[in-house]
């Protein structure tokens, strides 16, 4: 197998988050829900090891998500998801990845951020060209969705959540 090929292949696998961008109904989401596990598993991690991470899988997710639409002759692909995976990791970065709660309710939170695109998503959206325009908006939204989720710990909604459970 050439080096290109190669190279492409890798690409794909990683902009599609191990495949799940293949999905035929609501890809961007089978994305995020790959990311839950990955947030979980990183639950021990100081938020700066967990912050490494998180750009790590950002700056790949960029190369990754170019290659993988120059490949296809696409631009953001419905097939590229690790943009899901990078956005929601940043919308968990500071809370409680150890309670599979929080991490549903960042779930929700991202997703309903990386479907509505409030402003600057948006714009970022539509205006940063390849692959960091693919992965930026969503994490973008990540950013959005960090502050959420702060305020829904800080005022002790998690708590209350997990008592009525």
């Amino acid at each position: 197998m050439s080096l290109p090929a190669i190279t492409s292949f890798v690409a794909r696998a990683v902009a599609t988050a191990g495949g799940a961008g293949y999905s035929p109904v609501a890809p961007g989401t089978c994305g995020t829900v790959v990311a839950v596990p990955l947030a979980w598993a990183c639950r021990g991690f100081d938020t700066w090891l967990f912050a490494i991470v998180v750009v790590a899988v950002t700056l790949v997710g960029i190369a990754a998500a170019h290659r993988a639409d120059q490949v296809w002759g696409t631009h953001d692909s419905g097939r590229v998801v690790i943009d899901e995976v990078a956005g929601y990791l940043v919308t968990v970065a500071l809370v409680d990845r150890a309670s599979w709660w929080v991490l549903g309710v960042g779930f929700v939170v991202f997703r309903a951020l990386d479907i509505l695109k409030p402003p600057p998503v948006r714009w970022i959206d539509e205006n940063v060209p390849g692959g960091a325009g693919v992965v930026l908006d969503d994490v973008a939204a990540g950013v959005m969705g960090a502050a959420i989720m702060v305020g829904l710990g800080e005022s002790g909604a998690f708590e209350a959540l997990a008592r009525l459970v």
